[in-house]
């Protein structure tokens, strides 16, 4: 078990709110907390699902509660529009959150209304949640529908194919031009972005679209360290040519396994 004692203060409080505000259906903790590569720097990520119809009142309520009960820094409140059913925010418990002299202490609030896409878990994607308060059992462990993960997973590794010749044109014209700016962006989005879609969907399919965080996790030994040199180094043509080289390599292999 992933030791969240840190969060102590924040998990009781979390309860009480669940067990005295009606609209407050089901409180769980996910990300690192309980897939993997939890530390002193980690922030707690806490899903809150409402009432249908609720989610923006009851996540007001529990932001102004927050600051009444708590010493918060500062707050990073997402725009309204950025979730079509409930809202999102920062909360930032330490002075200074860029501090790593220090065990940080952030909470990551998302509030969302009631459904299956909030209260269905993949564990396979999102580790199996900690659960604060669901005295419903709302919560359900259930892999995402595999059709659509494997039409996606195609999907892209169609795109990365057919895009390969453009995507090492866009970075090599721009080396050859002298745009470091241009060529390092492309190069990190055409070039190393894609060659880790690619590494998931070989190596961690159920998290294909998870991006460049959890490398070391998610992928296999050395494998991360690998794509890191790829990001760094004084020679951006050679780490570029040996990224769309990986690229071919997995794409071919890809291509072998149908």
């Amino acid at each position: 078990m992933t030791d969240l004692s840190r969060y102590d203060d924040w998990l009781a409080w979390l309860k009480g709110i669940g067990e005295t505000d009606p609209d407050v259906r089901v409180v769980f903790v996910g990300g690192s907390a309980v897939t993997g590569g939890y530390d002193d720097h980690s922030d707690l990520d806490v899903e809150v699902l409402a009432t249908p119809g609720t989610a923006a009142a009851a996540y007001r309520r529990m932001l102004d509660a927050a600051l009444r009960d708590f010493e918060v820094y500062q707050v990073w409140e997402l725009p309204e529009t950025t979730w079509p059913d409930g809202r999102q925010a920062f909360l930032t418990l330490t002075p200074d959150a860029g501090d790593m002299s220090r065990p940080t202490r952030i909470i990551d609030l998302h509030v969302s209304d009631l459904a299956d896409e909030h209260r269905l878990i993949d564990e396979r994607r999102h580790g199996v949640p900690h659960v604060v308060h669901d005295p419903d059992g709302l919560v359900e462990l259930r892999h995402d529908d595999e059709e659509e993960m494997t039409r996606s997973r195609a999907e892209a590794v169609e795109q990365a194919a057919a895009r390969r010749p453009t995507a090492q044109w866009l970075v090599n014209r721009a080396i050859a031009r002298g745009d470091t700016v241009e060529a390092v962006a492309f190069h990190h989005s055409y070039g190393v972005s894609a060659l880790v879609r690619l590494l998931r969907i070989r190596h961690c399919p159920a998290r294909h679209d998870f991006g460049l965080r959890y490398l070391g996790t998610d992928l296999p030994p050395g494998y991360a360290e690998r794509v890191a040199a790829l990001l760094e180094g004084d020679d951006l043509q050679s780490r570029a040519d040996a990224t769309f080289a990986w690229q071919d390599e997995l794409l071919a292999d890809l291509a072998a396994r149908g």
